[in-house]
């Protein structure tokens, strides 16, 4: 038995809109971190002297950059869905819950 408040939720177009558009984006974020996480640990796996490359006169070495890299990437796609989810998403959900309540 579904309750009528969740069935006048499931039916509202904007609710499919909100479903699709949250969908889409986050599958759009998963895929571009496993290519960037991925890519990263395919360089390790497969081109060693590459991130073996020192930077400057130091033990630096490209690796270490590339990998802070996937670190800061990370944080900023979060960001980027968080800044979404809080405007747009929850802006939809808002509307959707007002007209569900009528």
């Amino acid at each position: 038995m579904v309750d009528p408040v969740v069935a006048r939720i499931q039916s509202n177009p904007k609710y499919q809109e909100l479903r699709s558009k949250r969908s889409s984006f986050g599958w759009m974020l998963t895929i571009l971190m496993m290519v960037v996480y991925y890519g990263y640990i395919a360089l390790i796996a497969f081109n060693k002297p590459f991130l073996a490359t020192p930077l400057g006169q130091g033990v630096t070495t490209l690796g270490i950059p590339l990998g802070m890299g996937v670190i800061i990437f990370t944080i900023v796609i979060t960001g980027i869905y968080v800044r979404r989810a809080n405007s747009e998403f929850d802006a939809l959900t808002a509307q959707i819950l007002k007209e569900a309540a009528k």
